[in-house]
């Protein structure tokens, strides 16, 4: 929960701009909140006793991981693809990858919930009919947030093998030495030692 505070916080003192590394990175302070709610319920001795073993505790600790693993990969990705490669990925292509990330990753985990909440169990090869629609809706988020990531992929290579050209500088406010450099920056990246101030 501290830490949910730091980064809100965070955001809410700076002068956002909503490319796409900054999309995933809200999207991951939500998400991952989403996740640490149903982790306050998983801790109710009493409310356990229900979700204990089933398919609420599958969608707990994937509105942790994968916000917080994958979607902090892909916020870092966008942010420095300029700097290691010195053109700027397509910011349509972009946005388009986090939108359908993160509808995929919802319909995907969301509705694990619920068939969690009605008893479906964990680690289980087959389920009761009456989970069908709900996991159908789940397969189908998971589905398009794999096919999604074959899309990334397309983006990364289009970014490497052109683009508009990357400002030393492409971010508003990066602060640093690395920033201080040309895009790409290049093997020897200063001859002489620069002015740490």
């Amino acid at each position: 929960g501290v830490k949910v505070f730091y980064w809100a916080s965070t955001m809410l003192q700076g002068s956002l701009t909503f490319e796409t590394p900054m999309l995933f990175a809200v999207a991951f302070v939500i998400l991952f909140s989403i996740g640490g709610f149903s982790g306050l319920m998983l801790a109710i001795a009493p409310a356990d006793f229900q979700y204990q073993d089933t398919y609420f505790v599958v969608a707990h600790f994937h509105y942790v991981l994968v916000p917080g693993a994958i979607f902090g990969i892909f916020a870092s990705t966008y942010y420095w693809l300029p700097k290691w490669t010195g053109h700027m990925y397509d910011e349509t292509l972009g946005k388009l990858h986090f939108w359908l990330s993160f509808v995929g990753m919802n319909l995907t985990f969301f509705p694990m919930h619920f068939v969690g909440l009605a008893g479906m169990p964990r680690r289980i090869p087959d389920y009761n009919l009456q989970f069908a629609d709900f996991n159908m809706v789940s397969s189908i988020g998971a589905f398009m947030f794999g096919a999604t990531q074959i899309f990334f992929l397309f983006i990364v290579i289009k970014t490497i093998r052109g683009g508009p050209p990357a400002p030393a500088k492409p971010w508003d406010g990066a602060e640093g030495l690395e920033w201080s450099v040309p895009s790409p920056a290049p093997y020897h990246t200063f001859t002489t030692p620069p002015e740490v101030k």
